[in-house]
């Protein structure tokens, strides 16, 4: 059973609906009131007091100049004059500027499915194994995840994604957010490791149960994935799950990874099984709680046919 599927009815259910932004072609200022501002300058002119200076001063050309240029009192004819609107137009700028104008155009058509999806992805070291062929060519765990997870991403049109990456520890990458693009960008700029080194499954699960039940009960899913078993951490996947199912938030859980792999040996190559430590009946355990479906993965393709839409 195949996430895609499982997710589609809400998809299929739900209408685009324009979100009313402003009318179409307008400009809106957003502190109208700034305009208030535009007579400070002919007020403060008028109302100063004029200073008297009767004791005889050195008289310096250059400041006697830079003064003028700023009252506009220095030189006569079209110079004065310029120099007069210039400041003029500068101070409009400034009001117009303080107003904070701004422009919208036509309405967005946003498609909601009203689906909260959360996607948590394993960043821990044995993500680096290099046991999956993809496109050619040998790749680590977290590459083909990255590529996979991301094609999955831009597919969610109206849902609303959000981003946790663990590893010893667990926190949130990416809220809930309807921008798919920023959700991609941060998990394929995520370096191996950066999370530690160790699986904290459960820590992650808790996570997500925090951030997804203030979200409207029916609409709730997780979907984790994870080449390890949970080996740190302060709470236990299994408790987390029960939590989750108390909040409704329903679990896909994904483990990943080859069970052939070729090492070299003393004098000949050996087959080993890179994913031996894959704790399956935890993932099993978590998805059965919590209403959802478990999915085993060996291989590039597998992962991509659980995804594909």
């Amino acid at each position: 059973c195949r996430i895609n599927a499982i997710l589609r009815p809400a998809m299929d259910q739900a209408a685009s609906q324009p979100v009313p932004r402003a009318e179409i072609d307008m400009i809106e200022f957003l502190w109208p009131y700034a305009v208030l501002f535009l007579p400070l300058p002919l007020i403060v002119y008028l109302l100063a007091p004029r200073a008297e200076n009767r004791e005889p001063a050195l008289q310096v050309p250059f400041f006697a100049t830079a003064s003028g240029f700023i009252t506009g009192t220095s030189g006569k004819g079209a110079g004065y004059l310029v120099r007069r609107l210039l400041l003029i137009l500068i101070w409009l700028v400034l009001v117009l500027a303080a107003t904070r104008p701004q422009w919208f155009g036509e309405p967005i058509n946003l498609p909601t499915t009203g689906r909260d999806l959360l996607l948590a992805v394993d960043i821990s070291g044995s993500m680096g194994t290099e046991d999956m062929k993809h496109k050619g060519n040998l790749e680590t765990r977290l590459t083909v995840v990255k590529d996979v997870v991301g094609d999955f991403v831009e597919r969610r049109k109206g849902d609303r994604l959000g981003l946790i990456l663990f590893g010893t520890r667990a926190y949130l990458q990416t809220p809930l957010t309807f921008d798919r693009k920023t959700v991609r960008t941060l998990l394929e700029e995520t370096p191996l490791g950066i999370a530690g080194g160790k699986t904290a499954i459960g820590d992650a699960i808790g996570l997500a149960v925090k951030r997804l039940q203030s979200r409207p009960a029916a609409n709730r899913v997780l979907v984790l994935l994870t080449d390890g078993v949970n080996n740190v951490g302060e709470v236990d996947p299994k408790q987390a799950a029960k939590l989750a199912a108390q909040e409704g938030i329903r679990i896909y859980t994904i483990g990943f990874g080859a069970e052939e792999m070729t090492v070299p040996g003393f004098l000949f190559n050996r087959t080993v099984n890179p994913s031996a430590e894959l704790d399956i009946e935890t993932l099993t355990a978590i998805a059965e709680t919590t209403g959802g479906i478990f999915h085993r993965a060996k291989s590039s393709q597998e992962l991509e046919a659980i995804y594909e839409a």
